[in-house]
Parts: structure tokens; sequence; C-alpha cells
């Protein structure tokens, strides 16, 4: 299983914003400080201030920050919520010679939630309890 380059970013904003709590950060020094399109960012801090993990404030001194602590942000339903719950394999879509005796789609379904259930266990205040992490993050001001 892979996540999305998109549930990356999310996390990698998060991850910034919550060290950087003290004031509101831009999308500018977050892409700056990950090398990466501002563009991509702006859609992802769009679906978290929907989502509410997320506040933004526009205007010339506006950026975001965080909307909830770190210790309500559990990570199963953050990902949950920006890969969506699809299995990992569709058999509706497509004909198989093998539909209504596969039990592969049963075993990667267990499979599916068995990771979900890991990543329920832990919110963002639990990632971000590194302190070599935290530093890095905090050294970007």
């Amino acid at each position: 299983m892979q996540l999305s380059r998109f549930t990356d970013y999310t996390l990698r904003v998060l991850f910034y914003t919550a060290t950087n709590s003290d004031r509101l950060v831009t999308l500018s020094e977050i892409a700056s400080y990950y090398d990466i399109s501002i563009e991509h960012l702006r859609k992802v801090v769009h679906a978290l201030s929907k989502t509410g993990y997320l506040d933004t404030y526009r205007g010339k001194n506006g950026g975001i920050k965080l909307a909830k602590a770190t210790g309500e942000i559990n990570l199963g339903d953050l990902i949950a919520q920006a890969e969506g719950n699809e299995p990992l394999i569709n058999c509706a879509q497509q004909s198989c010679r093998l539909t209504g005796f596969c039990t592969l789609q049963g075993v990667l379904g267990q499979a599916q939630q068995a990771f979900m259930s890991v990543l329920k266990g832990y919110t963002l205040e639990d990632l971000l309890g590194n302190p070599v992490m935290r530093e890095s993050l905090i050294q970007s001001n």
C-alpha cells in the first residue's frame, strides 16, 4: 500500500504548522522548506481548511495555523479523509473470471483495516515527539 502525494503533503503541512504554532505560516514558506509546488500545497491547505484541521487568514499578514490541538488530530481519521475509503482492489469495476469465489479482496480488506487500525492509535502530537524533527522544522523561520 502506498499513500498518495496529497496525503504526504497533508502530513507535511500539519507537521510544519504544528511546530510553528506560535505564528501564522504561509504557503510560500512551507513550499520553500519542503521544496514542493505551492499549487499542490494550495489544494492541500484548502482541503485541510474545509475539514477543520486548519484555519486560514487572507490578506497581507495572512497565513495558516492549526485549528485543533495536535493531540486531537488522529492519523487514522486524517489519512482516511485524505485517501478515502476505497478498497485496495475494487472487483466491481471490472469483470473477472474469479468473481464469486476469489478470496483476494477479503484478505486485502483485512490488511487495509489493520493498517488503518494502527494509524488510529496515533495523533499528530505522537509524531511530533521527536525533538530533532521539531528542531529542524522550527529552524526554518
